[in-house]
């Protein structure tokens, strides 16, 4: 099993954070290009090699968001229509999502088995996420998800921003 953690820096601008091990060491390189369109998020490897690609659907009537993990679409993240509060599915082949993953507290499963578990870390300045991965050939699908899943949240409280006068 090995441990990783997410954590956003408050207030930067320019959409770059690095996901840690356990000793805090650079494990993998998240970049957003949040002033082109479409707008994409780039996960790296330490090599700064690309493993995964996330990608906001430009033209949609609802918001939509593509994951590619080396190359491959694996998931999409949408939003449903619905009146009162913000629902959103996660479609993926042989991937399900158990828990409050609106609240960064769920399981990913694959094909029924538990793969990994993310939790919010409280306490701490900024968003930061642990992600315990238990199927080392799942860790850059559940690196993308989680990245995806704050890409959607933040994505959402800034539309929620801008509607409110």
């Amino acid at each position: 099993m090995r441990q990783l953690y997410i954590k956003q820096k408050v207030f930067s601008l320019s959409g770059k954070f690095t996901v840690k091990d356990q000793q805090e060491n650079d494990v993998y390189y998240v970049e957003g290009s949040f002033m082109k369109i479409p707008k994409t998020i780039s996960i790296m490897n330490t090599a700064r090699g690309e493993i995964a690609l996330i990608t906001k659907k430009v033209f949609s009537f609802l918001p939509k968001f593509f994951v590619e993990v080396n190359g491959r679409e694996v998931l999409t993240i949408k939003k449903e229509l619905s009146f009162f509060k913000a629902r959103y599915t996660i479609d993926a082949a042989g991937i399900e999502v158990h828990g409050n993953w609106w609240d960064m507290n769920f399981q990913v499963l694959q094909h029924g088995e538990v793969v990994g578990e993310v939790s919010k870390e409280w306490f701490t300045w900024g968003d930061s996420y642990k992600v315990q991965i238990l199927e080392e050939e799942t860790e850059a699908i559940i690196v993308a998800l989680v990245v995806a899943i704050d890409c959607v949240k933040a994505d959402q409280a800034a539309a929620s921003s801008a509607a409110t006068p």
